[in-house]
């Protein structure tokens, strides 16, 4: 099978699936989401992808009709159904509607919709660095929830993306870098330290960088989560950008003008190790 969509109990090709016109999604964006890659037909730290998933549940009170074990088992078993041993792999949960078509409240307890969506597809390549610029973040302040309202996230890739460049880098008031549309960044400092925004609710705390931070501890680097200012972006040794599918991601170049490049040593240890977890966890 090429790819796989599955939603609510059936399963097809994608351009076989069809959507109940009345699920929120289509109205409110009213749901959370995860997505992960997998190699060899083993999704990478799918656990940590799971925790996070009901976690954003918990925090919109949307109930899954799955346990932990159970999603985890029918998503494998998903992965296992297409004939690619590379692929993204793409869940979420929507809540359930009632018997109005659109309405804005919702009765509790009520279980959601999953949809499950795969595709063949490879992780980026992290070792040519990329372009990024930086934007105001005028999102909400419930960032640390993975929300399906990606509309913001779609505005600031696009910019990004007509200035040619990998990523969107944001920042709040006072000059606070947060995140990136679909990525975490990271410095590293004149003194060698890993600095990291906190996991606070300005941010989604990347699967990506726990691992990132994992790879630091185990490599001795020390590791600061404190919020850091976009003067201390450009004039840091290193700048990183994470994710799921681009673990590890060099950035040389921020609203045109050429940064970091001073710690190659530290980057490229780390780009090794999550690198090298990557191949061993998913052969």
């Amino acid at each position: 099978m090429k790819d796989l969509a599955f939603y609510d109990g059936y399963s097809s090709e994608i351009d076989n699936m069809t959507i109940p016109f009345c699920d929120r999604a289509h109205f409110f964006g009213d749901g959370v989401y995860e997505v992960a890659m997998a190699r060899n037909y083993t999704i990478y730290a799918l656990d940590e992808h799971i925790e996070r998933f009901y976690a954003s549940a918990d925090a919109l009170k949307i109930n899954i009709a799955y346990s932990k074990d159970e999603l985890s088992s029918l998503i494998c078993s998903l992965v296992r159904r297409l004939d690619s041993d590379e692929q993204s792999v793409y869940w979420q949960v929507t809540r359930r509607y009632g018997d109005e078509a659109r309405e804005h409240t919702y009765s509790e307890g009520a279980q959601g919709k999953l949809w499950v969506m795969l595709r063949p597809s490879k992780i980026k390549d992290i070792y040519n660095p990329v372009k990024a610029i930086t934007l105001p973040d005028t999102r909400w302040h419930h960032c640390n929830i993975k929300s399906i309202n990606l509309i913001p996230a779609v505005m600031y890739a696009q910019k990004a993306k007509e200035q040619g460049a990998y990523e969107a880098i944001l920042y709040r008031k006072g000059g606070r870098v947060t995140e990136c549309s679909h990525s975490n960044v990271h410095i590293i400092t004149s003194n060698g330290v890993f600095k990291t925004a906190p996991a606070d609710n300005m941010i989604l705390a990347g699967i990506a960088r726990s691992h990132l931070i994992s790879a630091c501890r185990s490599l001795g680097i020390e590791v600061d989560e404190s919020p850091f200012t976009i003067d201390e972006m450009m004039n840091a040794e290193e700048i990183i950008l994470s994710s799921t599918s681009g673990m590890c991601m060099v950035c040389d170049s921020i609203d045109g003008k050429s940064v970091g490049g001073k710690n190659k040593a530290i980057a490229d240890a780390i780009r090794h190790w999550v690198m090298t977890d990557f191949i061993e966890k998913t052969s």
